[in-house]
């Protein structure tokens, strides 16, 4: 089942169609982690700080806008956005996954961060979903890398650099976390 609260007055199947674009699409999930994070802002400020297309910048901030994961909060030009906190819920088969804010900022970092992007490959959203948890009480200071290790049946390598790509996420949201 899929929950997700109701804020954005989409339906549900909308919103998970937009999070598994935000999933799927690492520019897209920057744009929505930055103005998460940054917000409001607009897209020009977009377009300076992370250097992507300025088309694709106003396509991908309409898309979030017409899901309900933005909103205009100023009406003249230029128009300001901000984002709407995501907490969408799936389960399937007995196993249960949450996409937070913080996943998506990780998935946005598969672009310029081989380390994650191997890690997806290799393991998947719902493996970088668990490893980033495993970064939360790393950067608490709770597990170090041989036990990430042991838990995820990873090697100790594989663990040590997925939770340092994974670090600055956890550092970023780690409030969001508790």
């Amino acid at each position: 089942m899929a929950q997700s609260p109701p804020q954005s007055g989409q339906p549900p199947i909308q919103q998970l169609q937009t999070v598994a674009d935000l999933l799927e699409t690492p520019a897209l999930a920057r744009i929505y982690a930055y103005i998460l994070q940054h917000g409001p802002t607009t897209v020009s400020e977009i377009v300076d700080e992370l250097e992507i297309p300025q088309g694709t910048a106003y396509d991908y901030v309409q898309n979030l806008e017409t899901a309900g994961l933005v909103q205009k909060t100023r009406e003249q030009r230029p128009y300001e956005y901000d984002a709407e906190s995501i907490a969408l819920t799936l389960s399937a088969d007995g196993e249960t996954q949450t996409i937070t804010p913080a996943l998506i900022a990780a998935v946005a970092r598969r672009e310029k961060d081989t380390d994650i992007d191997v890690y997806i490959e290799r393991h998947g959203l719902d493996g970088l979903a668990v490893a980033l948890e495993y970064a939360y009480e790393y950067v608490d200071g709770t597990v170090n890398h041989r036990i990430t290790a042991r838990e995820l049946d990873l090697s100790p390598l594989e663990a040590e650099i997925i939770l340092q790509a994974l670090e600055p996420v956890a550092t970023e949201y780690a409030d969001a976390a508790t």
